[in-house]
């Protein structure tokens, strides 16, 4: 693989929308639940853009820890991430900003989380963190009832994962995916179809963490573009069938220190050719696995991928258990190779910048504490409690869980902390599932009593 780092270099946004031939940029950021939220700038006001930003009602935004009686957000653009799309929209761009409240980074906007908690690495540790994501989806179709189908009514094949037929039926989306990622330079070298029937993963190659958490933003919004031109549906949701395999954000982590990976270790002993620092990284991931799980399992839906039981292909594919080891994707952490450690846990609802921040705030724990993740491949179910079995379970993990609290509250909380305010978010989201009857219920007890 090779490393590449999104340019810190101050860049001037009207020459660059200039050069790509630019007539509309989308100014956009995520809340956090990861909503991209934007508004379309015409390149007449990019100068007003760059030096003003442009104002939200960020209550009306969703997820943002504001009220109706609070200042606007002024989202600011970082021209480094300036990313043209004109094989959505001829003439349109991407600039991912960050929200701002009365001149000040707002603390509950996940790239502020982001860039703070990469700010506390590098002054505490000296170190940089990359990252590769694997974004999974499903494609689907609207029927007239209103109902989703699989998208290719030919793929219903028990063990479809790699088909090539499925493929090749879904060559014009894969392709156009594929060279949007390529003529933005983002390196795409593989697409494939994934476990579940309709499911599919494009991959990019890995960068600094900021890069690659805006590119899992851009992809999902391409994506989705896309496949709506073709009449389809891309779902990012873990898990929207009972009996497939669900989709995962599998995150890809690496440190560096003048630019050279801090992971290699030839002399290592437990035979992953892993560094002491690498090992107390992951380490400090899986003693707060659960807490982390309520950010990189954020939805009610996520713990039916995490706790599925049996899939049409015999595999969930998806960790129970807190435990690590070589090239075996039972784990919650799988070691690939001795330059990384491909986190598993996440999934589609999954923030990018909220789940890098809090992974990379409790490996950095690790770190400080010179954990030690235990015996390769050793069966830790007998030493750390098995993840979260749902999205209640796992807030009451994070709120119980001061590391992963501080690192949600990295760039300073307000009247009410980052931390606190999303747990909150999503124990009500809970509530709100449960108060609703399924037809599970009916089945089961309209008539039992």
């Amino acid at each position: 693989m090779t490393e590449t780092t999104q340019s810190t270099e101050a860049a001037d946004l009207a020459t660059l929308a200039e050069k790509a031939g630019t007539t509309f940029i989308l100014a956009l950021f995520v809340d956090l639940n990861g909503k991209p939220c934007a508004k379309l700038v015409p390149v007449e006001a990019v100068h007003q853009l760059q030096t003003e930003g442009v104002g939200f009602a960020g209550y009306a935004v969703g997820s943002m820890g504001q009220e109706p009686k609070d200042p606007d957000l002024m989202v600011v653009p970082d021209p480094a991430s300036f990313t043209p799309v004109p094989f959505i929209k001829e003439g349109l761009a991407i600039v991912h900003c960050d929200p701002h409240v009365e001149g000040r980074p707002w603390p509950f906007a996940p790239r502020v989380v982001l860039k703070a908690m990469l700010a506390r690495l590098q002054a505490e540790r000296g170190l940089e963190a990359f990252v590769g994501a694997e974004v999974e989806y499903f494609l689907l179709r609207r029927e007239a009832d209103g109902s989703l189908v699989t998208a290719d009514p030919g793929d219903s094949a028990a063990r479809p994962c790699y088909d090539a037929r499925g493929v090749t039926r879904m060559y014009e989306h894969l392709a156009a995916v594929s060279r949007a990622m390529n003529e933005l330079g983002w390196g795409n070298y593989a697409n494939d179809h994934e476990d579940g029937n309709g499911q599919f993963e494009q991959n990019f190659e890995y960068a600094d963490a900021l890069t690659t958490a805006d590119r899992v933003v851009t992809l999902r919004y391409l994506i989705s573009m896309l496949a709506e031109e073709r009449g389809m549906v891309a779902t990012f949701m873990p898990k929207p069938f009972s009996d497939r395999t669900g989709s995962g954000l599998h995150l890809h982590l690496s440190l560096w220190r003048d630019g050279a990976s801090a992971f290699p270790d030839a002399d290592d002993e437990r035979g992953l050719g892993l560094s002491p620092t690498a090992y107390s990284f992951a380490a400090g991931i899986l003693e707060h696995a659960s807490a982390l799980q309520a950010v990189l399992g954020p939805s009610v839906n996520s713990y039916k991928r995490t706790g599925a039981v049996s899939t049409t292909s015999g595999a969930s594919w998806a960790p129970n258990f807190p435990t690590y080891g070589g090239n075996d994707r039972t784990h919650f952490i799988r070691v690939p190779d001795h330059h990384r450690l491909e986190l598993r846990g996440g999934d589609g609802s999954a923030n990018p910048y909220l789940a890098i921040a809090a992974t990379i705030g409790a490996g950095l724990d690790g770190i400080e504490r010179d954990l030690d993740p235990g015996s390769v491949g050793g069966d830790n179910g007998t030493t750390r409690d098995p993840l979260p079995r749902t999205l209640l379970h796992a807030v009451e993990a994070l709120e119980a869980d001061p590391v992963v609290g501080a690192a949600l509250d990295v760039a300073g909380g307000g009247e009410h902390a980052v931390a606190a305010y999303f747990a909150e978010s999503k124990r009500a989201e809970f509530f709100a599932y449960h108060a609703r009857v399924t037809s599970w219920e009916i089945d089961h007890y309209l008539t039992a009593y």
